[in-house]
């Protein structure tokens, strides 16, 4: 077990849940790097996860508080927890289904209370904790075990979304890209708002095996770095291209919400307590 493991994780929970060849385990260890570059200490932050793939494999290894939330509602249970105890750093691992599609509601309305979470969205491209149906970051036209004959649907970068929500930081890495991810986060960690951070991942045994036609872990990720880069090793142009790094950076820009929450409060008890 290396040092940040020891540090930070539940000794019995390592290592990582997660099939082999899942990136979920390298992400994790790129979020304690940061936090641990940031100088925080295990009691400085909460950890929260949501349902599925990512939330299964990261719930309960962060060694001090943490929580694990039903799907979609990991930022309504952050949300409070920010409120009662705003001395806190929290951290949010949630998965494309938690942030995009049944959390997406949830994802809109922290972004644009500008709530002092930093999420982690870590994407798969799929609900693969269930079989691989597909989801709404699903790339177009690629087959799914619930799009058969390609996925139909446009799918859409949940970065856009927070940003015109109000998120006042948003980036976007994927799993080929560990040094970037990990400044990236410590950015993150150091707006005093809402922080989103969106990592694409392959999913070797669903997303690999019906989209890319291979579970082999060393493909998958080449498909992921082809795609990060915009062209494969031998120059040729991919189908699209993800574009990464900083999105939106307004950190400190506008107050954090219990900040807001908490001034109210102070302006409320001042006129009852003024004379009449």
């Amino acid at each position: 077990m290396n040092k940040l493991a020891k540090k930070y994780l539940r000794p019995e929970l390592v290592p990582t849940k997660a099939c082999q060849g899942c990136a979920i385990g390298s992400i994790e260890h790129w979020l304690l790097q940061a936090i641990d570059e940031s100088g925080l200490k295990l009691e400085d932050v909460i950890f929260g996860a949501g349902i599925g793939c990512v939330g299964r494999q990261t719930f309960a290894t962060w060694g001090g508080d943490n929580f694990g939330a039903t799907h979609g509602r990991a930022l309504a249970v952050a949300t409070g927890l920010k409120v009662a105890r705003p001395d806190k750093q929290i951290m949010l691992v949630v998965g494309d289904g938690d942030a995009s599609s049944i959390g997406a509601s949830h994802l809109v309305h922290a972004a644009r209370r500008n709530v002092g979470v930093t999420v982690i969205c870590e994407d798969n491209m799929g609900y693969e904790s269930t079989g691989g149906q597909f989801s709404p970051t699903t790339p177009e036209g690629y087959v799914t075990n619930s799009s058969p004959y390609g996925m139909v649907e446009q799918s859409f970068d949940p970065c856009d979304l927070v940003i015109a929500a109000g998120a006042t930081f948003v980036a976007e890495t994927t799993a080929v890209q560990w040094r970037q991810t990990v400044k990236i986060v410590k950015m993150a960690l150091a707006n005093d708002g809402f922080s989103f951070v969106h990592i694409r991942f392959p999913c070797v045994q669903n997303f690999g095996a019906s989209a890319l036609g291979s579970r082999d872990p060393l493909y998958n990720m080449e498909w992921i770095h082809d795609h990060t880069k915009g062209r494969t090793d031998d120059g040729e142009e991919t189908d699209f291209a993800w574009t990464t790094g900083i999105k939106h950076d307004a950190s400190n820009s506008r107050p954090e919400y219990s900040k807001v929450l908490r001034d109210l409060n102070t302006r409320v008890r001042a006129d009852m307590d003024a004379p009449a």
